[in-house]
């Protein structure tokens, strides 16, 4: 029955995802209208989403270093770490120059006609004026939040390079302006990979699903939750500030996730269908079984991105946020609207079928004879996946990691001229001064100390707060640059040997102490992830030894992912191949947030498993006969599901930007070896060798957890 028929037939039992699925093919045109409502309404707002989000946030809430930009702000007149510091050169004029002067002044005006500039801090001589006088630095103070001056150094570039005249440069640099040209350099590189990965996408689709309408469903439903998830964001940002990668992420997450989950129901759907199936009990077996381990997968998803929630930077945090909102609306729109298409569609999903679809099984003969392969020799195939993963992971020992450098932005990018010309004219440490706020009477000894520090090159004469707060602002130029490791150690000498009234802080200082809480932050992450990640296959499956396989081999993934990258962003292997230079170093937030976004997605394939297996297991009570069928059931999705998420990522390796470089290679990398090495051999190969007792549950156990069937 494909009509909206609200006197059809009940489904057999009493199964909620039975019933849910075939109440949504019941009510085709309200389930339709209810999602097209909610596209237009937020959909309206989505044109504006890379524009409204926010583009700073890249700060460990609460430390030393953020106070010291607050300080700088409310009593300094705003020349704390967001201020835009605006470089005018020339290798022919010098200050004393008409030219150079009327630059200037030309670039003070347009400052001062910006009302998110507190107050224009002009050139002086020993500070911010080169000692050859062919460069000097403006300082706009930031009088608004830390967003806001990313979006005005943004707006404000063009208006300063036309005050550029014949023979001067004129550069905006400083943080505001790094995280302006970062942030717009990595929207480009996303949407051309988005672009890339569509066709790429379709292409797979038709391949595993054989049909153009099978196909093109769940690009439709994807495009669906992404456009409301993107209204929902820039509504979102209305109460918080959201940071813009978190629609870059979830952009690329929800496409990857939404075809996974579209294709393991319309894969059942077809095979149910096959089986003689009405369309509407096509679609409550579906969901009643495929169903359930989708909305399972989601829930792991969204449980193993919450985790990051509890990392004190606004930027990591609402990037999770970013995700889960797409996630929602893809999980949604897969357990609503794609039941009450196919209940629709019914038999015209295989529309435009490729002549081999017309002989495809949900049953494939092919992964029943690996299925078979694995069963007779577990032992060898499960020690060589080990092996190879054990190998791969083996350079996570010596990673490094460390909050993006200049490097991170294109050569061309008017942030890193100036950041290469302030290097050039004034010396290694000075795009990274760092600044100390102290009680005034102790600005002399403050001064001192931080003068006698090593690892300190110039420090700066105080500046007396202009309010009756009685603070002193000095500051202290390393020698060495921002990215260098050695940074760190200075920043402990300076606040281990300052007076206890000094705070430090600072651009690096702030990039510092975003890196510490993320290491700090990062055990109690994977902690948070394992533990519920553990929890959530335990309900589902009622089995603990396959509840803590399911989870432990999702570790390995995501270690031989991390070893690769290390290999490759910061070893430099490869590097020419892929484009780019490497920066010794993984960029800090990727150990936190790749490993929850790795995990979400080893776990996404281990339901689609597993939950497979119990099926037949519940069927037959036969474990054995279980994991091959399990496999001959699951396998070709699994595959067909991977090389979508692989195509997807991979095409964000082709970025010019470094960031999106190592989201896709990582997350490409992860789901490549957790689909061949894990969830085609290795779990399966385990499950073989634990037999029976992988599914046992000790009577108690089994009273607890609410009774959870894949079968139908």
């Amino acid at each position: 029955m494909t009509t909206t028929d609200t006197h059809a037939p009940p489904v057999p039992g009493h199964e909620l995802m039975a019933r849910l699925g075939a109440t949504m093919a019941d009510r085709f045109r309200l389930v339709v209208l209810a999602w097209i409502a909610v596209v237009v309404a937020l959909g309206a707002a989505a044109p504006s989403v890379f524009s409204s989000l926010a583009g700073a946030g890249w700060q460990a809430n609460g430390s030393e270093s953020v106070q010291v930009r607050e300080l700088a702000q409310e009593q300094f007149g705003g020349t704390g770490s967001d201020a835009i510091q605006v470089v005018v050169h020339s290798p022919t004029r010098t200050v004393d120059d008409p030219e150079m002067a009327a630059a200037i002044a030309g670039v003070t005006d347009v400052l001062n006609a910006d009302d998110r500039i507190s107050e224009v801090v002009p050139p002086r001589p020993g500070m911010t004026i080169s000692p050859d006088g062919h460069t000097a630095i403006v300082l706009g103070g930031a009088g608004a939040d830390p967003n806001a001056m990313v979006t005005a150094a943004g707006d404000l570039a063009d208006p300063l390079a036309a005050v550029a005249g014949e023979g001067i440069e004129i550069h905006p640099t400083g943080a505001s302006a790094l995280w302006s040209d970062f942030n717009a350099a990595n929207h480009d590189a996303m949407i051309k990979a988005e672009m890339l990965s569509w066709p790429v996408t379709l292409a797979i689709m038709v391949l595993a699903f054989g049909s153009l309408v099978a196909a093109g469903l769940p690009l439709l439903l994807t495009m669906a939750g992404l456009i409301a998830s993107a209204g929902a964001l820039v509504l979102l940002n209305e109460l918080t500030p959201i940071s813009v990668w978190a629609m870059n992420f979830a952009m690329m997450f929800a496409l990857a996730l939404g075809i996974d989950y579209a294709l393991f129901l319309v894969v059942r759907f077809r095979d149910a269908l096959r089986g003689g199936a009405s369309a509407r009990l096509a679609v409550a077996q579906t969901m009643a079984t495929a169903g359930k381990a989708v909305l399972l997968s989601g829930l792991t998803v969204l449980v193993s991105l919450s985790a990051v929630l509890l990392v004190p930077a606004p930027a990591v945090r609402t990037m999770a946020v970013g995700i889960m909102l797409a996630v929602l609306f893809v999980l949604a729109a897969t357990l609503t609207l794609l039941p009450a298409v196919l209940g629709r569609l019914g038999g015209k999903i295989n529309a435009g079928s490729l002549p081999y679809a017309k002989r495809q099984e949900h049953r494939s003969p092919l992964f029943a004879r690996w299925g078979g392969v694995v069963h007779r020799r577990p032992w060898p195939l499960a020690l060589g996946a080990l092996a190879v993963l054990a190998l791969l992971s083996i350079p996570v020992f010596g990673l490094k990691v460390a909050m993006p450098s200049i490097q991170v932005v294109p050569e061309d990018a008017a942030v890193r001229q100036g950041y290469e010309i302030v290097q050039e004219q004034m010396g290694a440490g000075v795009p990274g001064t760092l600044q100390i706020v102290a009680d005034a009477r102790d600005a002399d000894e403050v001064a001192r100390a931080a003068a006698a520090t090593d690892g300190v090159a110039m420090v700066s004469p105080a500046v007396y707060s202009s309010g009756d707060s009685g603070l002193v602002l000095v500051q202290a130029v390393p020698d060495v640059d921002p990215s260098d490791p050695a940074l760190a150690d200075t920043l402990d000498r300076l606040r281990s040997d300052l007076p206890a009234s000094a705070l430090v802080g600072g651009a690096p200082a702030e990039n510092l102490d975003l890196q510490q809480a993320l290491n700090d932050y990062l055990p109690i992450v994977m902690a948070v992830i394992l533990v519920l990640g553990f929890l959530l296959l335990l309900v589902a499956l009622r089995a603990p030894l396959v509840a803590l396989l399911g989870t432990v081999v999702s570790l390995l993934s995501t270690g031989a992912a991390f070893g690769v990258a290390a290999l490759i962003f910061q070893d430099g292997h490869g590097a020419a191949l892929l484009g780019f230079e490497p920066q010794g170093f993984l960029d800090g937030w990727g150990p936190v947030f790749f490993f929850a976004m790795i995990f979400a997605i080893a776990m996404d394939y281990t339901v689609f498993l597993l939950s497979t297996v119990k099926e037949h297991y519940e069927r037959t009570g036969d474990a054995a006969a279980a994991q091959v069928e399990g496999m001959a059931h699951s396998g070709r999705v699994i595959f067909a599901a991977a090389a979508v998420m692989v195509g997807v990522f991979f095409s964000f390796a082709l970025a010019q930007p470094l960031p999106p470089k190592e989201m896709g290679i990582i997350l490409g990398v992860a789901v490549l070896l957790d689909a061949a090495a894990i969830r085609l051999v290795l779990l399966p190969a385990l499950l073989r060798i634990t037999g029976q007792a992988a599914w046992w549950s000790p009577a108690w156990l089994r009273r607890l957890l609410p009774e959870i069937s894949f079968s139908h």
